[in-house]
């Protein structure tokens, strides 16, 4: 693995020096949160929630490995949304606690911090993976139909199209994900490879809503990504398909005091559309 330094450092002040003791207070008491929405969602499905500022939320396998793609809008204007592209530049291309996951120009801010993890000790296999990924993106019927030209209609993007209908929005919504639970990397040739995803039942992500926010999730049709989805040896990996929950908590008012949403990008200018003179030197 290359040491070379990461092109998007961190300036003093900014809001990517995260307030990690802040974040671990939240987590660090049960009994300062309260579960006010609990969902299950089922295989080779999608589903939309709405999450208030200053909630936490939960993706959880129940029955054992499960990949989900996932998804994030401002509830309050769908314009601004997560940016997976960025994230992987301000962040890294595979998530754990304390990262952020940001959004889309013009505004350009935490949606939300990653407060726990629970396969944050998976690290680095020896291929090279690592889980919770940024790097790809949704299955898609699109691609499907050109990789075996066959009709499948229940893939991530579908899923996530019929979830978010309900909510005035449409296929045109649907964005880059967060592929959680899953693992995966570049291989030698610098091309994307899938492996089975590691969790356990009672395994979690969880995110604190910086916003308030839209979410939605797939159940991936190809379940745990065991069984390869394309290529010579795919088959309907039908059997590797379980349901995932969504939990959202309300928590103790005392562990937000000080605690403000974040702003939105502070840049006002008009990208040169009316510049003032430049001497370029």
């Amino acid at each position: 693995m290359s040491n070379y330094p990461a092109a998007y450092q961190v300036g003093k002040g900014s809001v990517l020096n995260v307030d990690r003791d802040f974040y671990r207070t939240l987590i660090a008491d049960p009994a300062q949160r309260k579960l006010v929405e609990s969902h299950v969602v089922p295989i080779r499905s999608g589903f939309a929630w709405k999450v208030p500022a200053g909630h936490v939320f939960r993706i959880v396998t129940l029955e054992g490995p499960q990949v989900a793609d996932f998804n994030m809008w401002n509830l309050h204007n769908p314009r601004e949304r997560m940016w997976a592209s960025r994230t992987r530049q301000l962040q890294q291309a595979h998530v754990s606690t304390h990262d952020r996951i940001w959004s889309t120009l013009p505004y350009l801010r935490p949606m939300v911090t990653i407060t726990d993890d629970t396969l944050a000790g998976y690290g680095i296999d020896s291929d090279g993976g690592r889980v919770h990924d940024l790097l790809g993106t949704r299955c898609d019927p699109y691609v499907n139909k050109l990789l075996s030209g066959e009709d499948f209609h229940f893939h991530c993007h579908s899923n996530l199209t019929r979830a978010v209908a309900p909510h005035g929005l449409t296929e045109f919504d649907v964005h880059d994900v967060l592929n959680v639970f899953q693992v995966t990397g570049l291989n030698d040739d610098d091309k994307y490879f899938m492996k089975a995803c590691p969790a356990k039942p009672g395994d979690y992500l969880e995110f604190f809503a910086e916003m308030d926010l839209l979410c939605a999730l797939s159940t991936c049709p190809g379940g745990d990504l065991s069984v390869p989805m394309w290529g010579p040896e795919a088959r309907d990996p039908i059997d590797v398909c379980r349901p995932l929950g969504v939990e959202v908590y309300a928590l103790d008012p005392a562990l937000l005091q000080g605690w403000t949403a974040p702003e939105v990008s502070p840049y006002k200018g008009v990208h040169g559309l009316h510049p003032e003179k430049v001497e370029w030197k």
